[in-house]
């Protein structure tokens, strides 16, 4: 009966996790959509706020990851949505470099791998626990490589490291997939926030997984 207890337990976690994601990752999508078609990205752009936007970002993340176990679950979920919208604008930027079929079918594309990403990560037996280290370690490489490329303006380190980020996400989508299903045993934690901080976690990995790929395979608007 406990064993039947948990597994209910750490199912119920995995579906409210990935129902989370979903609806930040609409929210997401209406507010680009919104923020392209009525031009409102030109204003942005033209008004410099998109630095104010992109800081705007980081510090809601950084909220969220170090306050989450303090702060109360309605407060967490305002944050998730909060960050969500905000980057719906930002990704508002990649109707105008993309073609929209190319920006469709990539975005299928990227969720049938991820979520053949996230099983793996569910179902397997490994400890997964060395990954963190070494992921994280390449990843944070891969981002400082990029912002030096912004100004050396190399296009074959711009693939390389579009490529070695895109592997990176794969393998921290199934640590993070795995760590999600673990927690459900941890009983020090607010199980009531469990799910979003899931949702931010996956959130996070599908759309730098969906922007690599956009960004290696993308149509690009003559």
């Amino acid at each position: 009966m406990e064993n039947d207890s948990h597994i209910e337990t750490e199912e119920n976690l995995i579906a409210k996790t990935f129902f989370w994601m979903f609806l930040g990752l609409l929210g997401t999508a209406i507010i680009a959509w919104y923020t392209y078609s009525t031009g409102l990205f030109i204003e942005i752009i033209s008004g410099d706020y998109w630095s104010i936007l992109l800081i705007a970002e980081v510090v809601v993340v950084l909220l969220f990851s170090f306050l989450f176990k303090k702060l109360p679950p309605v407060v967490v979920g305002i944050l998730f949505f909060v960050y969500a919208a905000l980057n719906g604008v930002t990704l508002s930027t990649i109707f105008v470099i993309f073609e929209l079929t190319s920006i469709v079918y990539l975005f299928i594309a990227s969720a049938i791998l991820f979520g053949g990403l996230a099983l793996i990560g569910y179902k397997t037996k490994a400890d997964l626990s060395k990954w963190h280290t070494i992921l994280f370690g390449v990843l944070i490489v891969g981002v400082i490589l990029s912002i030096i490329n912004i100004f050396i303006g190399n296009g074959i380190l711009d693939l390389v490291l579009d490529w070695v980020i895109l592997l990176v996400f794969f393998g921290i989508t199934i640590y993070d997939m795995n760590k999600i299903k673990n927690l459900s045993e941890e009983v020090e934690l607010d199980q009531e926030k469990l799910h979003i901080y899931g949702a931010m976690e996956l959130y996070l990995d599908f759309i730098n997984i969906f922007i690599r790929i956009l960004s290696i395979f993308g149509k690009r608007r003559s």
